[in-house]
C-alpha cells in the first residue's frame, strides 16, 4: 500500500494551552483534524460557559487563514460546579465536562476531591446530554503509580458507569489491559480514547538506558503487556475506541528538569504516528473507523465529509519546534523516521 485516503479525522482529546502558545498548537492540529476536544486545564481552569466561549474565540483566532477547524469545548469540573453550570454550558455549545482527580496531571490542583459529591452534577449532565470525560487515576500517594488506573476503575469508574447508564462516559487516554477490558465489558454508554504514545511505547521506553523526559506523560507508560493489549483492541476494530492524542506542549526546559512536567507534544505527527501503528498491526482496514468514525458516532455528532490522504514516504520528525518568542519544544518522536506522511 502506497497511499491511503481517510474521511477527515478528529482529535478527541488534546491540550492547546493558551495565549502565545496557540499560534503553534492550533495550526499543528488543524493541518489534518477537522475538530478537537479541547482540554480545560488552563490556569485558571475553564469552569463555566463564559470562560469556555472566551477560550474558544481565542482558539478560532489562531486558526490558519481559510481553516474551518472547529474546537469542541469542555468544562473543568470542580467541587464548586453546579447543575445550573451544566445547563448553561450546554446552551452555550459546550459538549463535555472533564473530571480530573486533584493532582492527577498538569494544572489539576483545583480539581475534584470526593467524586461522590459530584453526583448531582452527573445527573444534570445525563439529563442535558453532556458527556463526562474522565482522567481515570487515583492520586493517593500510597498507591503505586503503575496501579492507579486499575484502582480508579475498581473504586470509582465501575460505580459511575453503573449509576448513570444514560450518561456517556469517555475513559480518557487508557493505558492498561484492565481499562481496555473494562470498556469492552460494559454497555454502550462507555468508550475510550487511546494515545499514540501508549500504542507505540511502554515503560522501557521511559526508563531503560536513562530517564527519557520527552516520553514522560500521565498516565505514565505501562509495562509491555498492557501496551500489547491496547494494540490488540484497536486491531480488532471495536467501535468503543477512538483517536485522542492527548497532545500536550511543554517548553524543553520544563521537560528536561529536576522535576520535569508530563506530556507528549504529538500534534505535528499525530495522524502519521497512528498510521505507523495500524500498519505494524496489519490493520490498516481498521484505521479509518478509529480515526474518523467511532468518535463522532459516540459523541452524537456528524461524521466529517472531507478527506485526507497519507502517502508512503519516509520523513524525520523535527528535533525541535521553536515558538515565536524563541521558546523551544521537543515534539514527540523527535528525530525519528516515520514511514507515512500527510499528502
Amino acid at each position: 500500500m502506497q497511499s491511503i485516503t481517510l474521511r477527515q479525522p478528529d482529535d478527541w482529546h488534546l491540550h492547546f494551552r493558551d495565549n502565545d502558545m496557540l499560534a503553534e498548537t492550533v495550526p499543528a492540529t488543524a493541518r489534518c483534524f477537522a475538530r478537537a476536544i479541547v482540554m480545560p486545564n488552563l490556569v485558571p481552569p475553564v469552569t463555566n460557559a463564559e470562560l469556555a466561549m472566551a477560550y474558544k474565540a481565542r482558539i478560532e483566532a489562531a486558526r490558519p487563514a481559510g481553516s474551518q477547524f472547529e474546537p469542541l469545548m469542555t468544562l473543568y469540573l470542580t467541587n464548586q460546579t453546579t447543575p445550573a453550570d451544566i445547563t448553561a454550558a450546554k446552551a452555550a455549545g459546550v459538549v463535555a465536562c472533564k473530571l480530573y482527580p486533584a493532582g492527577a496531571t498538569t494544572n489539576s490542583d483545583a480539581a475534584v476531591k470526593g467524586i461522590n459529591a459530584l453526583y448531582p452534577v452527573f445527573e444534570q449532565m445525563e439529563k442535558d446530554g453532556v458527556l463526562l470525560l474522565i482522567h481515570g487515576e487515583v492520586t493517593e500517594s500510597h498507591v503505586d503509580i503503575f496501579d492507579r488506573e486499575k484502582v480508579f476503575i475498581d473504586q470509582y469508574m465501575a460505580k459511575i458507569v453503573k449509576d448513570f447508564p444514560g450518561l456517556k462516559v469517555v475513559f480518557e487516554h487508557i493505558t492498561t489491559a484492565d481499562a481496555a477490558d473494562f470498556v469492552l465489558g460494559n454497555g454502550d454508554n462507555i468508550a475510550a480514547t487511546i494515545t499514540p504514545q501508549h500504542l507505540l511505547l511502554n515503560r522501557n521506553d521511559l526508563l531503560v538506558g536513562g530517564v527519557r523526559p520527552h516520553n514522560y506523560c500521565l498516565p505514565v507508560l505501562k509495562r509491555n503487556t498492557h501496551q500489547q493489549r491496547l494494540r490488540e483492541v484497536v486491531a480488532q476494530g471495536s467501535t468503543k475506541f477512538f483517536l485522542g492524542t492527548d497532545s500536550a506542549p511543554h517548553a524543553k526546559h520544563r521537560k528536561e528538569n529536576a522535576c520535569g512536567c508530563a506530556g507528549c507534544y504529538s500534534a505535528w505527527s499525530a495522524i502519521e504516528l497512528y498510521a505507523e501503528v495500524f500498519e505494524q498491526l496489519g490493520a490498516m482496514d481498521k484505521f479509518e473507523a478509529f480515526a474518523s468514525e467511532n468518535g463522532p458516532d459516540f459523541y452524537g455528532l456528524p461524521r466529517n465529509t472531507g478527506t485526507i490522504t497519507l502517502v508512503k514516504e519516509s520523513w524525520q520528525v523535527p528535533d525541535l519546534v521553536t515558538l515565536a518568542d524563541g521558546t523551544e519544544m521537543v515534539p514527540f518522536f523527535a528525530g525519528q523516521t516515520l514511514n507515512w506522511k500527510l499528502a
